[in-house]
């Protein structure tokens, strides 16, 4: 016997099964948010596991091979739609307390094991949408995986924390199903969206979005307009499947390309968390379109090919005024006032993406069988930037931007039309990478054995490099819902075109970096109980620092030397379980102990050798756990994120927090409605650190939203 109650933050026809009521159930009791599938044998009931349904795929694509996690020695975190649709999240920075080791850094960049990580890739291939400094939504988003470490021979050039890889909504062809929602919220929030996914015969399906959200936010003058519009067809008449997506993305971004809030050398705010440096007429807004087509063919049963182009075309316009330094306007001794400079910029990004799979499946005997994966991708980006500055200074100027109050801000007096701006500066760079990767996959009975290389070449501004990258691993199941693990890998990162100076001692040799780690996962209680262990060492080496001898040429360019260490290590837990059959749970933890081990010896990094690294805590903690009432068709939900102190980039103290938000949710039928609160206790805190200049990031204060949807 089969029974499906539905879960109720994964309400909409899109993100469940088909759900029928208990055979002992009332035949006029509500729809609940709960989901089991129960089975009958010999008179035994095994209820598998809500959280394993729910919140964690059953496979993982972002290691190039489709694979269960506890055949993988990858250690991979998946955000599902059903996870999603429970927090209520609505861009990226509501994903990270999900994720082990991963906090908050800035814009959509994170802290990844002990590193900045900023590399999003959309369906396995370069091409984020969002250019520069916008945050990705998740409306059109089926899920999330972050794919922890180092991944060069996946992925190619990239941070060694690990990269974003979110995987797009595509037209299904087995069902009509559709989905309307409308939001309310503080900040003066309001918005919707609608969603259709239509069967058309014959292997044909097409899909449908629409989405938009108007939205203040708490810092002075900011405000957000996004309009998201998603169209897909697919033709699926196996053994062949063709996908064709188009997505157009709009932001209006009033006053928010947002700096800090400044503090002293204590982590404490200087002044108000609201305040902001731009003015109200400052703003950010963005336009991108995508277009991708995506084809995976079964020629053979052995025999799986891929192949996916993916075009992207941003422009991203900006005019903001940027916090320059703090001062003491009225020689009290007492920071009250900032420096401004006001910047005008344009940048606009074309990029195409090329990607190829093919996977070969043999079994030499049977308990011995061989997956072998040989693929290539090619990305392309053109990239154009205009832009001026003008610095104020600490007193008023005619023709400069004027300085701005820490505790009485006075917004509209500097008017951007009066500047006596300079001409723009233009920057034309266009850039070409090609990579071919073969990785084999080895099963010996319990015994799983992973080896690839990659080589990858790139030209950019002139300058050609090549790099080779390398990945072994092995697992090993104790049990069937026991696995250990192992895995080493390598990555690189071109250094900054603008530190290639020939006249500094470039060109240089790529940043490099590796991993060694090791751990269980588990999958117990037929799969009410998963979790996973992990102990990790990355090593980043090959640094750029500035070289203690000075200017060895004599040319009036400071050189640069390649040396250095960065070692972060670590130690991460995972969890998802149901507690009871109405209670579910999941953890991520993250230690991290991430400090400089190597200089050049004459300085060069602005901490010394054992300081710990910038923005990297030692203690991470997220949870979110769901309590249901079947019979009232009710569920509560609680979340908390926890980070440890830091230091920003400019050495000062980034102070401890946890904050905690809170979901009510009551279904109905087709319909659903959403309370949540975050910052439940309106915890007044830092979600990281900059620069002293610009301060730190502050969090959001208590705010709360309703949102009502109807599926169909």
């Amino acid at each position: 016997m089969r029974t499906y109650l539905l879960l109720g933050a994964a309400s909409t026809a899109l993100t469940l099964a088909p759900a029928h009521a208990q055979d002992n159930a009332p035949t006029d009791a509500p729809q609940t948010s709960v989901q089991r599938e129960e089975v009958v044998a010999e008179n035994t009931i095994i209820v598998s596991g809500r959280a394993q349904k729910l919140y964690r795929a059953e496979e993982t694509s972002s290691g190039k091979l489709e694979t269960p996690p506890l055949e993988s020695s990858l250690v991979i975190t998946t955000i599902t739609e059903q996870l999603i649709e429970d927090q209520g999240a609505r861009d990226a920075q509501d994903l990270y307390r999900n994720i082990s080791g991963v906090s908050f850094f800035s814009y959509a960049g994170v802290t990844a094991r002990g590193f900045r990580q900023e590399e999003i890739f959309y369906d396995g291939l370069r091409g984020d949408p969002y250019a520069g400094f916008s945050v990705p939504q998740l409306f059109n988003v089926q899920r999330v995986e972050f794919l922890k470490g180092p991944n060069g021979m996946l992925y190619g050039p990239g941070a060694p924390g690990g990269l974003f890889n979110y995987i797009t909504k595509k037209a299904q062809s087995d069902e009509f199903e559709g989905t309307v929602k409308a939001i309310a919220g503080t900040e003066d929030r309001f918005g919707g969206s609608a969603e259709v996914n239509l069967p058309l015969g014959k292997g044909f399906a097409a899909r449908g979005g629409l989405f938009y959200e108007d939205r203040g936010t708490f810092r002075f003058n900011a405000a957000s307009r996004t309009m998201i519009a998603d169209a897909g067809l697919s033709f699926d008449p196996g053994p062949i499947r063709v996908d064709i997506q188009a997505t157009r993305y709009n932001q209006e971004l009033d006053a928010n390309r947002l700096r800090g809030v400044p503090v002293d050398d204590d982590g404490e705010f200087l002044t108000d968390r609201r305040w902001n440096h731009n003015e109200p007429t400052d703003y950010l807004n963005l336009e991108s379109d995508v277009f991708q087509m995506r084809l995976e063919a079964e020629p053979f049963d052995s025999l799986k090919l891929d192949a996916t182009a993916r075009y992207n075309n941003a422009t991203e316009v900006q005019n903001y005024h940027e916090p320059r330094g703090l001062f003491d306007s009225d020689g009290d001794g007492t920071i009250d006032a900032s420096i401004r400079e006001f910047r005008d910029q344009i940048r606009t990004q074309e990029t195409w993406s090329f990607g190829a799979n093919a996977v070969w499946t043999t079994d030499l005997s049977s308990s011995v069988r061989n997956r072998v994966l040989f693929g290539f991708d090619h990305f392309l980006s053109d990239s154009f930037f205009q832009g001026r500055s003008l610095r104020g200074t600490t007193v008023d100027t005619p023709g400069l931007p004027n300085p701005l109050s820490l505790f009485d801000p006075q917004y509209g007096l500097s008017d951007p039309a009066t500047y006596n701006q300079g001409p723009f500066t233009t920057t034309l760079s266009e850039s070409e990478q090609t990579g071919f990767y073969l990785l084999d996959e080895l099963t010996i009975g319990r015994l799983i054995l992973t080896g690839g290389i990659r080589r990858d070449d790139s030209e950019a501004g002139g300058l050609v490099e090549g790099e080779t990258t390398y990945r072994g691993g092995a697992v090993y199941r104790i049990t069937d819902a026991i696995s250990a693990f192992g895995q080493y890998a390598t990555s690189f990162e071109p250094q900054a075109a603008s530190s290639q100076n020939p006249l500094a001692g470039g060109p240089f040799a790529p940043t490099k970096g590796d991993i060694i780690e090791g751990g269980i996962k588990a999958a117990l209680m037929n799969g009410r109980i998963q979790s996973s262990l992990s102990a990790y060492q990355i090593r980043r080496t090959n640094i750029l620092q500035s070289d203690p001898r000075g200017d060895e040429g004599n040319d009036g360019v400071d050189d640069l030397v390649p040396v250095g260490q960065i070692t972060s290590k670590g130690i991460e837990f995972d969890l998802a379980a149901d507690i009871t059959p109405d209670w579910v749970l999941t953890l991520a933890y993250g230690y991290n102990d991430t400090r400089i081990t190597e200089d050049n010896g004459g300085g060069g990094f602005p901490f010394n050798v054992g300081d710990r690294f910038p923005n990297a805590p030692e203690h991470q903690l997220g949870f979110w756990t769901r309590y249901q009432f079947p019979e009232l068709g009710l569920a509560a939900a609680l979340g908390g994120d926890y980070v440890s102190e830091r230091v920003s980039m400019s050495g000062q103290t980034v102070k401890p927090y946890m904050v905690f938000d809170a979901s009510l949710i009551y279904e109905t039928g087709p319909l659903r409605a959403l309370v949540r609160v975050d910052n439940l206790f309106d915890k007044t805190y830092a979600a990281s650190g900059f620069l002293d200049r610009t301060g730190h990031f502050p969090g959001a204060p208590r705010s709360a939203f309703l949102e009502i949807g109807y599926a169909f």
